[in-house]
């Protein structure tokens, strides 16, 4: 059964800016937020849920997003940031910074999910799984997700026994087990259950 095609936003009555995280979930590294404005009558037919497609299809779409859309930002809050201010937080925090970044000031704001706290006076809503229904929230995925990929294979070069490069950071075998053999790195979460064994802090 195919799915039913995306919509380009939710009220193309106004400007309307499309906001998603990634990295919420990773045990290292920044938690990333983009925001995106695209034209009201947008149409691109591979546009979708960043995690519907192949990395090779997300990066190729990065490109036509950057190019057509009529404002797009990133926002980054730290793995430091997210210690002390949690990961909701931290992900609300992100996507208010890409929204600063935003050439063009929107009129309504859209977010994947069903939490966020309001920004400014500008009216938001909350979409659950939006990524699916929504181009301008699906282009935010794949910006969010492919800039932040970028960003931990950055951090791979520095750090290779985290297997970062595969695993973005999520809580793997290979990461766990190179948390145990070599300790943590200055981009662990340190408020994250890291080894899975119920424990909040390590002694290395």
């Amino acid at each position: 059964m195919m799915n039913a095609p995306l919509k380009p936003c939710l009220h193309p009555e106004f400007i309307e800016a499309g906001c998603d995280e990634a990295g919420r979930g990773c045990l290292a590294g920044d938690v990333y937020a983009a925001a995106v404005i695209l034209p009201p009558d947008y149409s691109h037919p591979l546009l979708n849920d960043s995690k519907q497609l192949t990395e090779k299809q997300r990066y190729a779409l990065r490109e036509d997003i950057e190019r057509d859309a009529l404002a797009w930002s990133l926002g980054i809050v730290t793995a430091k940031e997210i210690d002390e201010i949690n990961i909701l937080n931290a992900s609300i925090l992100a996507m208010h910074r890409a929204l600063d970044g935003l050439q063009i000031r929107p009129q309504y704001v859209v977010v994947d999910g069903n939490k966020f706290k309001p920004y400014g006076d500008t009216p938001h809503e909350t979409v659950v799984k939006g990524d699916g229904k929504l181009m301008n929230i699906a282009a935010a995925s794949i910006l969010a997700k492919t800039y932040r990929d970028d960003y931990m294979n950055r951090l791979h070069e520095e750090f290779s026994h985290y297997d970062w490069n595969h695993n973005k950071g999520y809580p793997t075998a290979k990461h766990r087990a190179g948390i145990k053999e070599h300790g943590l790195s200055p981009y662990h979460r340190m408020s994250y259950n890291l080894l899975g064994d119920g424990q909040l802090s390590l002694d290395f």
